[in-house]
């Protein structure tokens, strides 16, 4: 998939927030992703602990801003998808999966084809995985084909606080 320029695009930024996620049909699948940055232009939290304030001095919020893009990425028909927090979904041991690309990644080997050979059946078609990294979701996608990705605009929107 790396020579799709859009696909390039979207393992070219740093951070990604998952804004939309939805089936427009039966077995399909939609998802709205928004580029984040760290905004070293918001003005500093302020708390009521000195030591904080002198660690929050050096820090930045990650946060979609204006000129972000926004990615759309369709599936028109999937197996199966798992959304999980992203919190508790990065502990996991992953050093025996196969994968390529950053935040979109394209698994030749991994525990989520292993699950979906083990546990589902009938496919007429070899299962492919996908898993996009957002910083407040990860989202794996078993499907027969890859996404369209497009870009569907950039952010104009007042940039959104992480709290």
């Amino acid at each position: 998939m790396s020579n799709i320029p859009e696909f390039d695009s979207l393992n070219s930024v740093k951070y990604l927030f998952l804004r939309q996620l939805s089936e427009p049909r039966d077995n399909s699948l939609r998802l709205v992703v928004e580029e984040a940055v760290q905004n070293g232009f918001a003005p500093p939290v302020p708390s009521d602990n000195p030591e904080l304030d002198e660690i929050l001095t050096r820090t930045w919020p990650i946060e979609s801003v204006e000129g972000c893009k926004t990615f759309e990425l369709t599936w028109s028909r999937y197996a199966a998808y798992l959304v999980t927090e992203e919190l508790i979904g990065s502990g996991g041991r992953d050093n025996d999966e196969t994968y390529t690309g950053k935040l979109l990644r394209v698994y030749t080997k991994s525990h989520f084809l292993d699950h979906l050979s083990r546990d589902t059946g009938g496919h007429v078609e070899p299962v492919q995985h996908y898993k996009l990294i957002c910083l407040n979701h990860l989202i794996d996608i078993g499907s027969y084909a890859p996404p369209d990705i497009r870009v569907i605009g950039s952010s104009s929107a007042p940039p959104l606080r992480i709290q």
